[in-house]
């Protein structure tokens, strides 16, 4: 086998890559209410080797995340229907959910110290958000290898 084939990464987003030293295969959910930010933050996260499934607003995250295993929570924080800091709080308090990483994203200027009281998030990343960013974040509370 050569080093050049254990290297190659897929990019499409029909199924994970098989390789699990980039991204480990772990679950992402990823809860955006604006549509084109959630596609390419889906994008730059399946690149990076990460299963997503993302959700419309906060409360279809929470019901996929009671009914899908998920590895990673990245959410937004001003939603429709239940926003992103509410989501939090669900996770928080589901017994199943409680030890699940969260990333908040927000456009308003808030730091991971404000939020720990309510919403106990490992990390707060600033909109916008770059892709090297992103995935360093995810790479971080994973603990995986991401070559993006």
């Amino acid at each position: 086998m050569s080093t050049q084939e254990d290297t190659v990464i897929s990019t499409t987003t029909d199924s994970p890559p098989q390789n699990k030293t980039v991204g480990g295969g772990f679950t992402v959910l990823l809860a955006e209410d604006d549509r084109a930010l959630r596609r390419y933050l889906q994008i730059v996260l399946e690149r990076a080797g990460y299963r997503v499934i993302p959700a419309n607003d906060g409360l279809e995250a929470m019901k996929i995340a009671l009914t899908v295993a998920v590895d990673l929570v990245i959410t937004d924080g001003v939603m429709p229907n239940l926003d992103g800091y509410e989501l939090c709080r669900f996770l928080r308090s589901a017994p199943k959910l409680t030890a699940i990483p969260i990333i908040l994203l927000s456009a308003l200027e808030r730091k991971k110290e404000e939020l720990e009281g309510t919403e106990a998030v490992e990390a707060f990343l600033a909109k916008p958000v770059s892709a090297e960013d992103l995935t360093e974040c995810v790479e971080k509370l994973l603990g995986c290898a991401v070559q993006v």
